[in-house]
């Protein structure tokens, strides 16, 4: 196929064809000196030619023929997974490669070729295509090797920036951040029992714990039976779960820990059972939560606070939460293709993301009033206000992650499903969700709710781990994306609209929100749309909130608000004396 250089950039990065041609001015040999490092060129060898990508045999490989070689005998293979490109002006390039004239063990690049652009655009154009075909033979060379082999670079470290994948595995590499997420009992203890509960389907069977973390659930499987287990970590938390197994011999026995990425490693034999927790990252603070909204909550009433609302605000860097956070699901689906039995099972097999319109006007306030910063006309003499509306916008690009009263929802939810034991790594990389309601109340709109569930679905028994508004709270809690233009439904109005969630290389997704309320009343039949709203979040930032209820009037309260949900603790965990004493210290410091 020919391809004309002429054209914009976007023909060198769009979806790589199987072979792609490029004209080039002229093409000039280079000999080389096993002792040397230098180059000279070969002036006789010096025509115009034609440079071809292709992918033969699963191998992407770029060769150089001049016009002039009718025989054949002027053509240059180029390995383009040791290929490099060095550019010495605008219009001209140097691609050196491997070659084998040099008697050394040693690698070395001893061929190469000087290739001259018609112009610069021309150059850039072709740098841009040897890139992408670059990457091309990268990923068919780790494909086509025989129960997942990969190549130097997987298929992970192509699609996810290093500075995120840093940040990951130094996060996940931690014992403070593992025994937050051990802490989240509903989470933990569904596992457990989903495990436990279906001894059936692990006892004698081979199973592949995908990030494995501290090694909680190979253990888990262990105690189910299982005939062995291996644990992959990427993380550093691998040498943590190595001595946690090895402190439980009867169990550890079975288990391998294997660090590396699902994408890397290698294993001796196919797992009947994979099992992980790919629904994204507990937050930092988890049990810090739970101790601070008991001890605020006694702070306010030691001392009579009567404020219009008491609320705990707390800001998080990183959160996982709407069930493809932190594109772990992929890794999942990918560990799934490489190991998996094709008669295995999946825990969990199936997962569901929830959405409703909800109506909560002291959160919208609370979101809007954010910008009122940059409303001051005289800051240390700067007017600030020309940056309002930016600031505005900007508040609303946030996803707010806390738990919220169902009863704020305006209509019954919907659902779409991802089946982890059909869908590809591709449909992860983009969602598109149609959204259709039908209003219970009147009342104002202020966004959309979302939460997740996923499915064990064992032999015996199924079992699912909820997020839902209403049920036991998890360190995942619920997400809702909040208009900056709220809509006003009445009871029976239909609502319409999309979400679409688009993958993004710092692990997370950007998020695509538009709600529209249909025409009521006369002339509704005939269609049409009254009012629109939309916004765009970035997943990777949230707003993490944690709200007290609260204490207004009743009389100054919405029908439609109720208190934010509680979080319950026993009072025997907590040791009141520890909790007051800082109070009264604070007491004795007061005017």
């Amino acid at each position: 196929m020919e391809v004309s250089l002429t054209s914009t950039a976007a023909a060198a990065t769009k979806q790589v064809e199987q072979q792609q041609q490029f004209a080039l001015a002229s093409l000039t040999d280079l000999a080389s000196c096993c002792s040397s490092s230098s180059y000279v060129a070969s002036a006789s060898s010096s025509s115009p030619a034609v440079a071809t990508f292709s992918a033969d045999d699963g191998v992407a490989e770029l060769r150089f023929r001049r016009e002039s070689d009718s025989d054949g005998g002027g053509v240059v293979n180029v390995d383009l997974t040791t290929a490099q490109l060095w550019k010495l002006g605008p219009t001209q390039t140097v691609c050196i490669f491997g070659g084998s004239d040099c008697d050394s063990n040693e690698e070395k690049y001893s061929k190469g070729v000087t290739v001259q652009f018609r112009n610069e655009e021309e150059s850039r154009i072709f740098h841009c295509a040897f890139e992408q075909w670059k990457k091309k033979g990268i990923i068919t060379q780790g494909e086509s090797l025989p129960n997942g082999t990969l190549s130097s670079k997987s298929k992970f470290d192509d699609k996810i920036e290093p500075s995120s994948a840093k940040m990951y595995f130094h996060y996940y590499g931690q014992l403070l951040h593992q025994q937050n997420m051990l802490q989240d009992y509903v989470r933990t203890g569904t596992y457990y029992a989903a495990v436990m509960e279906n001894r059936a389907d692990f006892f004698g069977r081979v199973v592949v714990d995908v990030g494995a973390g501290s090694g909680i659930l190979s253990l888990f499987a262990a105690q189910a039976g299982a005939k062995h287990v291996y644990a992959i970590e990427a993380s550093e938390m691998a040498d943590y779960a190595t001595k946690l197994i090895a402190g439980n011999p009867a169990l550890g026995e079975r288990i391998t820990v294997i660090k590396g990425k699902v994408e890397e490693v290698e294993l001796p034999e196919k797992a009947d059972i994979l099992i992980s927790e790919p629904m994204g990252t507990c937050h930092p603070l988890w049990p810090f939560f739970l101790i601070m909204n008991i001890s605020l909550q006694l702070f306010a009433d030691y001392y009579c606070l009567t404020c219009s609302a008491f609320s705990l605000i707390l800001w998080i860097w990183h959160v996982g939460t709407l069930l493809v956070n932190e594109r772990m699901l992929e890794s999942y689906v990918i560990a799934r293709d490489r190991f998996l039995a094709p008669t295995g099972k999946m825990f969990p097999s199936v997962g569901r993301i929830h959405m409703a319109p909800f109506s909560d006007e002291y959160l919208f306030v609370e979101v809007a009033n954010k910008a009122l910063f940059w409303q001051q006309k005289n800051y240390f003499g700067v007017d600030l206000t020309s940056l309002h509306g930016s600031a505005f916008q900007g508040y609303f690009t946030q996803p707010v992650v806390d738990a919220f009263d169902p009863r704020l929802l305006v209509a019954p939810a919907t659902y779409h499903v991802l089946d982890f034991t059909k869908m590809k790594e591709e449909d992860l990389y983009e969602l598109y969700i149609p959204l259709k309601f039908t209003a219970s109340v009147g009342t104002r709109v202020h966004g959309l709710a979302c939460w997740f569930d996923v499915l064990f679905n064992g032999s015996t028994v199924q079992r699912w781990l909820t997020t839902a508004p209403g049920a036991p709270t998890t360190h995942w809690y619920q997400l809702r994306c909040v208009l900056s233009q709220p809509l006003y439904v009445m009871a029976g109005q239909e609502i319409t609209g999309s979400l679409r969630l688009v993958a993004h290389s710092a692990q997370s997704y950007t998020i695509h929100l538009t709600l529209s309320a249909k025409m009521w009343g006369v002339g509704a039949e005939q269609g049409g749309i009254l009012q629109t709203s939309s916004c765009k979040l970035d997943l990777k930032e949230p707003y993490y909130r944690m709200s007290q209820p609260y204490a207004m009037p009743q009389d100054q309260q919405p029908h439609q608000l109720v208190p934010t949900q509680d979080v319950h603790i026993q009072a025997d965990d907590l040791d009141d004396t520890d909790l007051i004493q800082p109070l009264q210290n604070l007491e004795a410091q007061l005017p």
